[in-house]
């Protein structure tokens, strides 16, 4: 038997079992099974069973041993700027329209290129592996460019072809933003790991004929639609002085709220708009961390959920936040609610793990793959060690998963079937397709660079 204290990524085979002291599957059944094993072939859950039935046909597969850990689906982070970590701590404690107007739009200007996103996408990676998540929602420039890290990273991804009408370093025109990211969908479509959407960036910098442009193309080539929306009061004021109208409701008209459509923090929605995206099957991307950071506000999630949204968690980028971490945003999210709500029971513990993992796979249409241990889903799966001294007692894993536990307690992380991080047992990370020294070097040249703008 391997455990996790000697498991080498070299050592990986098609054929393995996991047995761990409880598993979460996050589906229709039972919330935790005890004792229990998940059987994986080819990248594939074969069976779930006891540690104990192990069946005839597996029982000479190599076993890794989670003892004292709880396996989990694959977090999904439902928003993300990946290559932004390159970004982390550059602007802080400024709201949202200075932050962009007078920090980051300059930086980006003078920065961001194909090797800015690649290498900035590649720590990102990095960080998100490391606290559980196997599949992020994107939304930046040079896309290409995200999509090479992410194969080299081994990771899933919903690659975001962003739209704006200004010109960047990526594009010069609205028309050459979607007619690269075309290319890039249709050069990558057959990855496996790989599926994409259209983003225009937000209904303050995207014009009405692009986003009819784009609710066009969406449909032809079955492509969902990714934007920030009502994020905060002056994004709304300056739609209703220009348009006459919310924002919301300016996209409905255009056509752009639907099914594939993700909406990142949806801070200031009323109740009939959330009844509008109950009925529209729209998703929301929370982002409570971020939202706090910038002053935007506190979303009102616990009311979304009552009306029927469906609601994933997201990080947004690393500039606004400054960690890629899901466990963060779940026990945010989850305090917050009850605060705004006046309610303990306003987003229990079991309500908010399910949004970081199988609500962010039916807004990116992936739940018949990811989002819960089912057998026939891929092998994306996380196992968290809880038997650490500040984790101890553990009256209920799920409560301990969203209260207690933080991504320091994750030890291994499994996209696709293929152990991509483990934590060794002095501490440090290992990264199956990644060198570590790799990453702190990036990290330090581009702080060198980035250091002449900010100060």
């Amino acid at each position: 038997m391997w455990d996790w204290l000697s498991y080498n990524p070299a050592m990986v085979e098609t054929r393995f079992i996991i047995k761990a002291r409880w598993v979460i599957p996050m589906d229709a059944g039972d919330p935790v099974l005890e004792h229990h094993a998940v059987l994986v072939d080819d990248g594939q859950i074969k069976a779930i069973v006891p540690k104990t039935a192990i069946p005839a046909w597996a029982e000479d597969w190599p076993v890794i041993d989670c003892a004292q850990h709880a396996l989990l689906p694959g977090f999904i982070n439902l928003h993300a700027h990946s290559s932004m970590n390159l970004l982390k701590g550059y602007a802080d404690d400024v709201a949202l329209m200075p932050w962009l107007h007078t920090h980051i739009w300059p930086a980006e200007k003078r920065w961001v290129s194909k090797p800015f996103v690649h290498d900035g996408s590649l720590l990102a990676c990095a960080e998100m592996l490391s606290g559980g998540i196997t599949t992020f929602n994107d939304m930046y420039f040079f896309p290409q460019s995200t999509i090479e890290a992410v194969k080299r990273a081994g990771m899933r991804a919903h690659i975001g072809l962003v739209v704006l009408e200004f010109p960047s370093n990526y594009a010069a025109t609205a028309h050459e933003y979607i007619r690269l990211g075309t290319e890039v969908r249709d050069q990558y479509k057959s990855e496996s790991l790989l599926s994409f959407s259209f983003a225009p960036h937000a209904p303050y910098t995207v014009s009405d004929l692009t986003f009819e442009q784009i609710v066009t193309l969406s449909e032809q080539l079955n492509l969902g639609i990714h934007t920030h929306l009502h994020e905060t009061r002056a994004e709304i004021d300056q739609s209703l002085e220009q348009f006459g109208v919310r924002p919301l409701q300016r996209l409905l008209s255009l056509g752009a709220i639907g099914p594939g459509t993700v909406l990142a923090h949806g801070v200031h929605l009323e109740p009939h708009e959330l009844e509008t995206l109950s009925r529209q099957g729209a998703h929301l991307a929370h982002c409570p961390s971020s939202n706090l950071k910038l002053s935007s506000g506190i979303a009102p999630v616990a009311a979304a959920l009552t009306a029927g949204v469906n609601v994933g968690l997201g990080t947004d980028g690393a500039a606004s936040n400054n960690r890629l971490d899901l466990w963060q945003e779940m026990r945010t999210a989850a305090l917050l609610a009850k605060v705004s709500e006046q309610g303990a029971a306003a987003l229990p513990a079991y309500q908010a793990l399910s949004m970081a993992t199988l609500h962010g796979a039916r807004a990116l249409g992936l739940q018949d793959k990811v989002g819960s241990i089912e057998v026939g889903k891929q092998a994306d799966l996380v196992a968290v060690k809880l038997d650490d001294l500040n984790s101890l007692p553990c009256f209920d894993p799920i409560s301990h998963l969203v209260y207690v536990a933080g991504r320091e307690q994750v030890t291994h992380t499994w996209v696709d079937g293929s152990l991509l991080y483990q934590r060794m047992p002095d501490g440090q990370p290992q990264f199956n397709q990644i060198e570590v020294e790799e990453l702190r070097s990036i990290a330090l040249q581009w702080q060198l660079k980035l250091q002449t703008t900010a100060s």
